[in-house]
């Protein structure tokens, strides 16, 4: 009694221990029995591996010792050859196996992250059934898509597809697919849904899209369709009650995916726009949508200019976070004009690798006097960015608690001494890759800021002193 007593005392003190790698060695070492309780206790794992046959059955034997798992990610060595395999059939073979595997030693799980490789729709069926509690699933699939399975999985709210650009599927995941081809309309509680790689003449996402009725976030990600002919018309069957919507790299359908949301959907809140957007979609977006966006996050060099601030000026006045990364075109009278208009509300500015930050003095400054109610601030990798110009907008953010600096490789340790000044009320600040803030600037950063809780910087500017304050002050 007194030793199951002790055991589940020691299982509750390891869930707590941090999973970083010294902790877990330095309990390992103890006895084999404190190495069998901290595997018990484990409720997250993350492996990689390389596909050899032998792997299975280790993986395996591995598994036997971790029955509380409830998040699993599964990834291929970055030492993996993709040429190793002879052909595509037999590289999913050993895959669904590798799942047959998690299938049969990992009831309890709820997330599971498994990019080792295409699997099949068979795999995934056999997977339903002895985890059926899964809420969360990242898989790669092969041509063509066969996506059924997913009424499978009743517990299931976010669902991550990477669809391979190679054709996988044998015969039983064909005659699976055509069986339940005809079943149009099922329910499903997905809210989250994550999608790469789709091309023109992907038939089976169109079934997703008309069945996907309770989405609230939606990721595309280097897709040049959203399916064959017919998906674009079922595509909106999803789009009415999306919150969250994230396109990358889908220049191809931008457009038309930016005219549906704007028609069809009014509950959008946040989006996110990286690597591809044409200047016409985007303005007919801002201008017409009827959401009361929230969030907008900007990566686009060459397709966003001023044209697009005055737009959102005028039509997105709720914005409580705009972030704009490496855009070139826009000038620092179109950021004025942008920074008058929503100075009431926004709370979360970034202004990343974005040259006008350089390029026009003062420009800062006029930004901080406008923008008083800033809450997160981030001015990452403008490498020209010079104390002054800076300091300038820093004396009128007085409610900051979030500033981020990485790879702004002109600043000095002048500015730590001011930020110490000027924002009391700072918790988190990233200075890595700043070469002109030293050692003894961050030291006296630690010791002259009483609500610091984060602190990102090398290890190497980290003195005794300021690590010993830090730990004072149960600063990270």
């Amino acid at each position: 009694m007194d030793d199951m007593l002790c055991d589940e005392l020691l299982q509750e003190i390891f869930r707590k221990l941090p999973s970083t790698p010294p902790s877990s060695l330095s309990v390992s070492l103890v006895s084999k029995r404190w190495l069998n309780l901290y595997r018990s206790s484990k409720a997250s794992l993350s492996l990689k591996f390389l596909p050899h046959n032998s792997m299975v059955i280790s993986l395996s034997s591995l598994l036997s010792h971790y029955p509380s798992l409830s998040f699993l990610s599964l990834v291929l060595s970055d030492a993996a050859d993709s040429t190793s395999s002879n052909n595509n059939s037999s590289t999913t073979a050993f895959f669904d196996n590798v799942l047959f595997v998690v299938s049969s030693s990992c009831s309890n799980l709820h997330h599971l992250r498994f990019l080792a490789g295409p699997v099949s729709c068979l795999s995934l069926l056999s997977l339903s059934k002895s985890c059926s509690q899964l809420t969360s699933i990242t898989a790669s699939l092969s041509r063509p898509l066969f996506l059924n399975w997913v009424v499978s999985f009743p517990c299931l709210k976010e669902l991550c597809l990477h669809v391979c650009s190679t054709d996988g599927v044998d015969d039983g995941d064909k005659q699976f697919g055509l069986s339940l081809n005809e079943e149009l309309d099922v329910k499903f509680g997905l809210e989250t849904l994550c999608v790469s790689g789709i091309q023109a003449d992907d038939k089976g996402i169109s079934w997703l899209w008309r069945n996907c009725k309770r989405l609230k976030k939606l990721q595309l990600r280097s897709c040049e369709s959203v399916g064959d002919g017919e998906s674009f018309a079922s595509f909106i069957w999803c789009v009415e009650g999306l919150e969250e919507v994230e396109l990358r790299k889908c220049r191809s359908i931008i457009d038309r995916v930016l005219l549906r949301l704007a028609q069809n959907c009014a509950s959008l809140i946040s989006l996110l726009i990286y690597d591809g957007c044409s200047r016409e979609g985007l303005l007919e977006f801002i201008t017409t949508c009827r959401c009361n966006l929230q969030k907008l996050d900007l990566r686009l060099p060459l397709d966003l200019n001023n044209d697009h601030l005055l737009a959102i000026a005028t039509n997105l006045r709720g914005l409580l976070t705009l972030r704009l990364q490496s855009c070139c075109l826009f000038t620092g009278e179109g950021l004025h004009i942008l920074g008058v208009a929503l100075n009431p509300t926004l709370e979360e500015l970034a202004l990343i690798n974005c040259d006008v930050v350089d390029r026009e003095v003062g420009l800062l400054a006029t930004l901080g006097q406008n923008l008083r109610m800033l809450r997160k601030l981030d001015l990452s990798y403008n490498e020209m960015l010079v104390d002054k110009e800076l300091i300038s907008m820093l004396v009128s953010c007085n409610h900051l608690t979030e500033l981020k600096l990485r790879g702004c490789r002109k600043l000095t340790s002048m500015t730590m001494v001011t930020i110490s000044k000027t924002c009391k009320g700072l918790q988190s600040i990233d200075i890595m890759n700043c070469p002109g803030i030293g050692a003894q600037a961050v030291e006296f950063f630690v010791l002259n800021c009483p609500q610091m809780k984060q602190i990102v910087v090398e290890e190497s500017k980290v003195s005794d002193i300021a690590r010993t304050w830090a730990c004072h002050k149960f600063i990270e």
